[in-house]
């Protein structure tokens, strides 16, 4: 696993992005200085501050004012978020990391628990938004983590991210709560009509798209009413090439390889050695692909508000999006390495280098090769509802209600793979002694005459799948000033939490036309101009013969649903692993006094208070009993109580301490909560995956302390350290075990080529012992204006983070297996984010640096290695603007500037799984506020 990025690159970046925000700055002071005559005239009676340096102003302020640990992120301005993408905008908070998929921020991680810990609400209410992705980058969304691609930033004002927990915050998270609001008419003092338009265009892909955004907001009846409506669209074209390696396995693993097979220096049985610990390793599927990424996403939001007196406040907030996308793939891949029966074991190794226990190149005969066409159509739609009423019946009594319904519809209607094939291919050769590797197939790949499409080998996938998420909420709460100094609230809420997964098969995905020459020539085309800006080594192919869906799919009738494409959710047994249904049920109460008081000279203030949470789960899964697979439904029951507490004391008029402890859970993945279990076979992977209806959430005991120092209102310095003992962790098991012992029927092979001696990856999640979590956070925020003259208009803002954890994994759940320790999956122990900005009155730019230290996916890992994980990533962006008039903008704007790589690996050794890029991403728009 890389630790550090290479320093050079990162200077000269770094040095780069700082160059060009000076240069910038000092062209802008040049064109708009003015005179020291007309300075001197001048009488400036009030500063107004707007721009990025206004959204860090009234983000400090709103720090300062908790009583907890909380960061927040405001807009700039009306429907203008500093960054496009939420995630994007999020990484800027101290502790804050994200994952990235298509280009754009998708997930995020806070102090090293990822997005299945960290609870988002939108306008008050709990929600999961539920998009696709690529294999690579997640797959399909199956879980509680919030998928922050779904919605366009312009939609919202407000980030909040609460790192401590109170008891009036609905229980679920270990790492964070996090707020996003949407603009609110009553927000603005006077109507307002904003438009924007802008074009992006990225260069790997070398297409430009357009972008959208209005808001309209005005109020009524001397204030009483008020109604506003924002809107964002645009679409996206973004290319993803690289390698895709499908992880590395031993020598002996699939059969081993031919006893023909000569490596310098190795015998045959140490080449086919299936001990894990000493045998020579090879990657499973070597692969070159690409990825063409087609979205269009178009957000809503209407706000609806009215204050019938001065005591009373009711809103109904609405917020929809809608995101369509197209996912086209074209792969090339050396199959055969991963194959039992006539795959690997007739494959000859003729030469081969070994670094340490790798065989990192080698030529082989009797190669089996693939090549395969991809399209997928994916939907989501999201909708949410919330009423919100507030009341002030007293001076000193308040009661409140939040009631809202939510959905989220994922849809992939068109899942389709067409493969070709090749057997036994002679004069293959690979090389990995470069981190972007070499493939050599030894023919001509753009000649039909050369594949083939055979029943039995080839394959044909049609897998259309859905998800539905759900959410019901409702809370009342109250308010009671007993005097000046303590504040008693409690409340109630409950939630409701549906889940439901489905998919369908072919009963039999090798089941196809053999093809002759001809036939299959009519139906291909020559996949063309891989590997712009990849850095592939001198002779490795660009171009290649690949599958055409669209002649394919009219020749051959294959969304017919007739014959041997009929679709089935029962009769495969993948689809009836897809069939999932969950249905939860939380129930809430608490009670919390706020309080301040002075002592020892200085003012201090807090929270304490207890939660009580009543959880009922109701699950349905196909699942083997008796020798048969039934549909069986699962149904179970917990309670906990949650103390919290949080204290701040003013140490000086800018000085602020904090101390926090509470106990949180974070409940399981909703997915893994099924009785039931899934058989996958997809080429020459194998697995089966199983839930844990009884499996109990993750819990934790947290103590956070900080020390916050806010010089000025542009000005924040502060330390925070925190502490997590994780009393129980949910851990996905897996094992790589024969499926003849896994006590299913080997009914379920039926029509697959898998053998009941092939091994399975089996995975089922289940509590392992837990362990410990700590870290601090370093975070500092500086207006430059000690600087002379115009450079007192520079500022920065800064911020590290550093984690570490203990976490002792399970190997097995028989008593007395042997446990690893290592650090949480997705947590990377340090983590920085660095941005210089300039802003007059006129003119904005800056420029900004994010990075992440690699973290761990997987532990253990498939095929004996030790872990899989993501190596380390440094990603650049800049923005600049320019006040043409008071009311019309214009900017310009560039992410990911370096073209950062998605690197991942497995085992500890570095062995590479995926190297793929994106591109750089760069926008110019216009703005217009009325």
């Amino acid at each position: 696993m890389r630790t550090s990025h290479s320093f050079q690159f990162a200077l000269t970046a770094g040095a780069s992005a700082l160059a060009m925000t000076l240069a910038l700055a000092g062209a802008a002071h040049a064109q708009t200085a003015p005179s020291t005559d007309a300075q001197e005239e001048t009488q400036v009676d009030e500063v107004v501050v707007t721009g990025f340096r206004a959204s860090l102003q009234s983000a400090v302020s709103a720090k300062r004012r908790e009583s907890g640990v909380v960061d927040v992120i405001k807009a700039e301005d009306i429907a203008d978020f500093p960054d496009l993408n939420l995630a994007e905008s999020l990484q800027r908070v101290p502790g804050v990391t994200i994952s990235r998929a298509n280009g754009e921020g998708r997930q995020i991680s806070v102090r090293g628990l990822g997005s299945e810990y960290t609870r988002v609400r939108v306008n008050g209410m709990e929600a999961i938004a539920t998009t696709g992705g690529t294999v690579n980058s997640g797959g399909t969304n199956r879980s509680r983590g919030f998928d922050f691609n779904m919605f366009a930033s312009e939609l919202f004002n407000s980030l909040t991210v609460r790192k401590s927990a109170s008891a009036d915050v609905e229980e679920g998270s270990l790492g964070a709560t996090v707020d996003l609001q949407t603009a609110r008419p009553f927000d603005y003092r006077e109507p307002t009509l904003v438009m924007g338009a802008q074009v992006s265009y990225n260069d790997l892909a070398q297409d430009a798209k357009p972008r959208f955004t209005l808001l309209a907001s005005d109020t009524w009846m001397d204030g009483k009413f008020g109604a506003l409506i924002s809107a964002a669209y645009e679409q996206r074209h973004i290319l993803e090439e690289g390698a895709n390696i499908t992880r590395w396995t031993f020598g002996g693993a699939n059969g081993g390889f031919n006893t023909a097979s000569t490596l310098a220096g190795y015998t045959t049985a140490q080449i086919n050695n299936t001990n894990t610990a000493t045998a020579l390793y090879h990657p499973r599927i070597p692969a070159y692909v690409q990825y063409d990424h087609n979205t269009e996403r178009l957000g809503l939001t209407g706000s609806f508000q009215f204050r019938p007196d001065d005591q009373t406040t009711i809103s109904l907030d609405v917020l929809y999006s809608d995101v369509k996308s197209t996912r086209d793939e074209a792969q090339l891949q050396a199959i055969g390495f991963s194959r039992a029966g006539s795959g690997k074991p007739q494959t000859i190794i003729r030469s081969g280098t070994v670094d340490g226990r790798n065989i990192v190149a080698g030529v082989f005969d009797a190669v089996d090769v693939r090549t395969q066409s991809a399209h997928d159509e994916l939907q989501t739609q999201f909708q949410q509802y919330t009423l919100t009423a507030t009341r002030n019946w007293t001076d000193r009594f308040r009661t409140g209600f939040v009631g809202g319904y939510s959905r989220s519809e994922f849809s992939n209607p068109v899942s389709t793979i067409v493969t070709f094939d090749r057997a036994n291919t002679n004069g293959f050769s690979y090389d990995f002694t470069s981190r972007m590797p070499k493939f050599d197939f030894g023919f001509d790949l753009t000649n039909p005459a050369n594949w083939s499409m055979i029943n039995g080998t080839s394959e044909v996938r049609i897998r259309p799948n859905a998800v539905t998420n759900t959410f019901t909420t409702a809370k009342g709460y109250f308010e009671f000033d007993a005097n000046e100094n303590v504040t008693l609230k409690g409340g109630l809420d409950y939630r409701r939490f549906s889940f439901d997964s489905e998919g369908q098969y072919r009963t039999t995905e090798t089941v196809v036309q053999t093809l002759t020459a001809t036939e299959l020539a009519a139906v291909s085309r020559v996949f063309s101009g891989f590997g712009q800006n990849l850095g592939l080594p001198t002779g490795a192919p660009t171009s290649w013969l690949a599958p055409d869906l669209d002649k394919f799919i009219a020749t051959y009738n294959i969304y017919s649903n007739t014959g041997i494409y009929a679709l089935t959710g029962l009769n495969n047994s993948s689809a009836r692993g897809q069939y999932v249904t969950v249905d939860e049920k939380d129930l809430g109460a608490y009670a919390q006094a706020d309080f301040r008081f002075d002592a020892f000279g200085m003012p201090w203030r807090g929270d304490a208070g207890v939660r009580y949470v009543l959880t009922e789960q109701y699950s349905d899964g196909f699942a083997a009993t008796g020798g048969t697979i039934q549909l069986v439904r699962a149904r179970r029951d917990y309670d906990m109580w949650l103390p919290s507490a949080n204290l701040a004391v003013d140490l000086t008029d800018d000085v602020v301490v904090r101390l926090s402890a509470a106990q949180t859970i974070a409940r399981p993945s909703i997915s893994v909560l099924t009785p039931g279990g899934d058989v996958g076979i997809q080429g020459a992977n194998r697995s089966f995956s199983s839930g844990n209806p009884n499996i109990m959430p993750t819990k934790s005991d947290n103590v956070d302390f900080s020390l916050e120092w806010y010089p000025d209102a542009d000005s924040l310095f502060a330390l925070g350290v925190f502490y997590k003992k994780i009393n129980t962790f949910v851990q996905t098991l897996r094992q790589d075990i024969p499926f003849n012992q896994l006590g299913l029927p080997t009914s379920l092979l039926t029509g697959t080529t898998a053998l009941p001696t092939d091994l399975f990856v089996v995975t089922q999640p289940v509590n392992s012992p837990g362990g410990t979590l700590q870290g601090f956070e370093i975070n500092a925020q500086k207006r430059l204006d000690f600087l002379p003259g115009w450079m007192s208009n520079f500022g920065v803002q800064a911020n590290y983070t550093f984690v570490d954890s203990s976490i002792e994994y399970l190997t097995s759940t028989t008593a007395g297996a042997p446990t690893i320790n290592e650090t949480l999956v997705g947590l990377s122990k340090n983590a920085a984010n660095f941005t210089l900005y300039y802003e007059t009155e006129k003119f904005s730019v800056r420029g900004s640096a994010a990075y992440r230290q690699g973290y761990l996916t997987q532990v253990p890992g498939n095929d004996g290695n030790s872990v899989h994980g993501t190596n380390e990533t440094l990603n650049f962006d800049a923005q600049a603007s320019y006040n043409i008039t008071e009311n019309l903008k214009v900017s310009v704007e560039g992410i990911n500037l370096t073209d950062e790589f998605n690197d991942q690996y497995v085992d500890a050794s570095n062995r590479l799984n995926v190297y793929s890029h994106t591109g750089r991403q760069f926008f110019a728009g216009i703005r217009y506020t009325f």
